[in-house]
């Protein structure tokens, strides 16, 4: 820890602080932001809508008791708590957090939608606007069968006063943080509100670069649509000489097992030991979602491995196209089949050092140092103006 950061702890240590996120009910991206804040604020208390983590996760939460809100005790909450989605803004409206100086919330739905006053400090780092109210409606709609009918109607009903209050309780956030300038970009669409951008850890550390890669290609993602994980099997039934390791499970199961060619294996899990050897043993990494970060793909380059990626979203921000690996600009077979093209015919101008260079500014550390170096100025700001 270099001078400055320690400074900066020294100061904000002296807080109250609460730390707030959606739910706890697994260890994936979002609860690896809240993992490091509470690195750097181990005396803060935390806070959510659930906790129904199940005992085999990581104690990624230093033991720390979880105030919950009254969702928790709701008949069939902790399979179907999801379900009660239009009694989130009050359940979280429900944290009392009189006597904190300082609220972290990490939000991707109603997190940011906490009530305080006016000589306390919210700082909410946002993964997303709430995606099934905004940019992703219309899809989960069509997802949900909730297009028509009585139950389309009351889900249509409820995410419209989902959208009201999420614009209404906006301004209850001091600061905003974007996990990415996509993210950035989306908050100012949909809250007229400016962001500064602190990308999200990834355990970069717990991956080396490894020079010598096998002849096939990777892809592995949740088989939900979004993933566009069936314009990837599409793609690869056009290249027969490459071969394809796929690695999902999901709602789309069914459909993708039914593009599967004879170059495409198939797999629907791999543990931990097996995916790392995958993805570092890979020729490339595939990926055509458009998403928010996209922390495997991260991952993928620690190890030294190319990402071949949908050009929007947080692959522009992770891949260096041309350098780390290739960006394709349609979310279609035929634009990922150029792109592997194009890969082939420049794969010896791609160092795997230089791929893994490129992960560590994603690092744990880096995250910390950025995001407390954030808190640090906006909490000195805050007290400035009050």
């Amino acid at each position: 820890m270099d001078s400055q950061t320690a400074g900066y702890l020294d100061v904000l240590s002296k807080l109250k602080v609460a730390v707030v996120h959606e739910w706890f009910v697994n260890y994936a991206g979002s609860e690896r932001v809240v993992e490091q804040i509470l690195e750097l604020f181990p005396n803060a208390d935390l806070f959510a809508l659930v906790d129904f983590l199940p005992k085999n996760e990581p104690n990624y939460l230093k033991r720390k008791k979880v105030n919950t809100t009254f969702i928790q005790n709701l008949p069939f909450a902790r399979k179907h708590f999801r379900n009660y989605f239009s009694l989130f803004p009050m359940a979280v409206e429900g944290h009392d957090l009189r006597g904190y100086d300082l609220i972290l919330s990490s939000s991707h739905m109603v997190s940011k939608g906490l009530i305080v006053n006016q000589n306390q400090l919210h700082i909410s780092y946002c993964h997303s606007p709430c995606r099934y109210a905004w940019d992703l409606y219309h899809q989960y709609l069509s997802e949900a069968g909730l297009n028509s009918g009585f139950k389309g109607f009351i889900a249509q009903y409820f995410l419209h006063k989902l959208r009201i209050w999420d614009q209404i309780s906006t301004p209850r956030v001091h600061y905003f943080l974007a996990n990415s300038a996509f993210i950035g970009r989306r908050i100012q669409h949909v809250y007229n509100r400016s962001s500064d951008v602190v990308y999200p850890p990834v355990d970069v550390h717990r991956f080396s670069p490894v020079f010598e890669k096998d002849d096939y290609y990777l892809a592995a993602s949740r088989l939900v649509p979004y993933k566009k994980m069936e314009v990837i099997a599409k793609a690869f039934a056009l290249m027969p000489d490459k071969k394809l390791i796929l690695v999902g499970s999901g709602p789309d199961e069914k459909g993708i097992r039914k593009l599967m060619a004879p170059n495409i294996e198939f797999r629907k899990e791999a543990d931990a030991s097996e995916f790392l050897k995958l993805i570092s043993r890979a020729k490339a990494f595939v990926f055509a979602a458009e998403e928010d970060f996209g922390i495997t793909m991260a991952e993928a380059q620690a190890c030294g491995t190319p990402v071949i990626a949908f050009g929007k979203g947080g692959a522009a921000e992770i891949v260096l196209d041309g350098k780390t690996g290739i960006l394709f600009l349609e979310q279609s077979p035929e634009s990922l089949k150029d792109a592997v093209e194009k890969f082939e015919s420049n794969y010896s101008s791609f160092n795997a050092l230089e791929i893994s260079q490129n992960a560590q500014r994603f690092s744990n550390q880096a995250f910390k140092e950025n995001y407390l170096k954030q808190v640090f100025e906006k909490w000195t700001h805050f007290k400035s103006q009050n």
